[in-house]
C-alpha cells in the first residue's frame, strides 16, 4: 500500500513511503459484530504514559484487559507535547505485541495537514488501521479559544476525508450527547455529527456522560436527521468514579457538570467526617457505573466503552456485576 506524501518532512519531491499492507486487520464495526455472540461487546480507552513508571502500570492493565476480550482498545493522543512520539511508539506495541485491537486517536490541534499525514503514516508503519479522528481541544484550557494551524484544519470532517484518501483506514469520531459546548445547539451539533459520518467515519464514540437520556436523545436525533448514517454504531463511553477526586476529572471528561443526583449519592457515600470514606465511595461510584451500562445494554447500545486511567480493577468490577466473564483478577486499583 502506498501513500503518496506520508512522510517525515513534507519537503517536494521525495518518494512517497510504502506501508504494511493491514488489508487483514479487523475495523471497530466488523470486530463489533464478531463480539456480539456473548454478551454486548465492551472495549477500553487508555492514555499515553509520561514516565517509565506510568507505562509499567498501562502494561499491567494491557495485559489484565486482554484476558478479558474487549471488541477494541483505544489510545488517546497526546498532542503537541512530549508524550506524542511515546503516544504513537506504544499504540503500535499495542498492535504488534498483543491480540488486542487498537485505535488510535488523531487530533487536528497544532498540527499541518502535512504533519498529519505523516502520523498516519507512522500509524501504518506499525500496522494500524483503525483510527478515532478528533478535532481536540487546545492544549492547557479545554474550554479555550480554539485556533487553527496556519496550515492545519479547522474541522473533524475535513480530517476525516484526509485519513481517509490516504489509504485502506477505518475512521471514527466523536459524538456529544449533550451537545459539543462550542456547538450553539443541539440540532446544530447533531449536523456536524453527520457530515463526519458522511465523509467517511464509520462509527462514533461519545463523550462520557451519567444521564442515559442524554445518550437516547442523541441517537433519536441522529436518524430523524439521517437514517442512513443514524444506523452507525454510536459507541457510549462510561468512566466508573473511584473518589471525590476523581469527580472533577469526570465533569472535564464530560464538558458539564455531574448530574445532581449523582453528585449526592457520591457525597452521601464519603460521609461527613473529615476524611472521606473511600471505600463507600468508590462502591457508590461502581455501583451508578453499572446501573448507567445495564441501562445502555437494555436500550441497545451496541457496546461499552469505559474511560481506564489505565487501571484494570474498577472497569472490571462493572463488568463482572453485568454477568461478564472476567477471567483474571485484577491486582490493579
Amino acid at each position: 500500500m502506498t501513500f503518496d506524501n506520508v512522510r517525515g518532512s513534507s519537503t517536494p519531491g521525495r518518494p512517497s513511503r510504502t506501508h504494511p499492507n493491514v488489508s487483514g486487520t479487523p475495523s471497530v464495526v466488523q470486530s463489533l459484530r464478531a463480539h456480539t455472540g456473548r454478551a454486548v461487546p465492551f472495549s477500553v480507552e487508555f492514555n499515553p504514559p509520561r514516565d517509565a513508571a506510568a507505562e509499567a502500570r498501562l502494561w499491567r492493565a494491557v495485559r489484565q484487559f486482554e484476558r478479558m476480550h474487549p471488541a477494541f482498545v483505544s489510545m488517546t493522543y497526546g498532542a503537541g507535547g512530549s508524550t506524542r512520539d511515546r503516544t504513537v511508539r506504544v499504540t503500535g506495541e499495542l498492535a504488534q505485541e498483543t491480540t488486542l485491537l487498537p485505535v488510535a486517536h488523531l487530533t487536528a490541534v497544532d498540527h499541518s495537514v502535512a504533519e498529519l499525514r505523516s502520523l498516519v503514516g507512522a500509524y501504518a508503519d506499525c500496522g494500524i488501521r483503525n483510527i478515532l479522528v478528533l478535532r481536540g481541544d487546545p492544549p492547557g484550557d479545554p474550554l479555550g479559544e480554539w485556533h487553527k494551524h496556519p496550515e492545519g484544519v479547522s474541522y473533524a470532517e475535513e480530517l476525516v476525508r484526509i485519513v481517509r484518501d490516504l489509504g485502506d483506514f477505518h475512521v471514527g469520531v466523536a459524538s456529544f450527547p449533550q451537545g459539543h459546548h462550542r456547538s450553539p445547539d443541539l440540532a446544530t451539533d447533531t449536523a456536524f455529527l453527520a457530515a463526519k459520518l458522511r465523509a467517511g467515519a464509520e462509527y462514533s464514540i461519545t463523550q462520557m456522560f451519567f444521564d442515559v437520556e442524554h445518550y437516547l436523545r442523541l441517537r433519536d436525533r441522529l436518524v430523524a436527521l439521517d437514517p442512513i448514517e443514524g444506523a452507525k454504531p454510536i459507541i457510549p463511553e462510561l468512566m466508573p468514579i473511584t473518589s471525590l477526586r476523581t469527580v472533577q476529572r469526570a465533569e472535564e471528561l464530560c464538558g458539564r457538570p455531574l448530574p445532581a443526583s449523582v453528585l449526592r449519592r457520591l457525597r452521601t457515600a464519603a460521609g461527613d467526617g473529615r476524611e472521606e470514606n473511600a471505600a463507600a465511595v468508590r462502591a457508590a461510584g461502581i455501583e451508578i457505573a453499572t446501573e448507567i451500562a445495564q441501562r445502555l445494554i437494555d436500550e441497545g447500545a451496541p457496546c461499552l466503552h469505559f474511560i481506564t486511567l489505565n487501571f484494570a480493577k474498577a472497569t472490571s468490577e462493572v463488568l463482572t456485576n453485568l454477568g461478564y466473564g472476567v477471567r483474571a483478577a485484577p491486582v490493579s486499583a
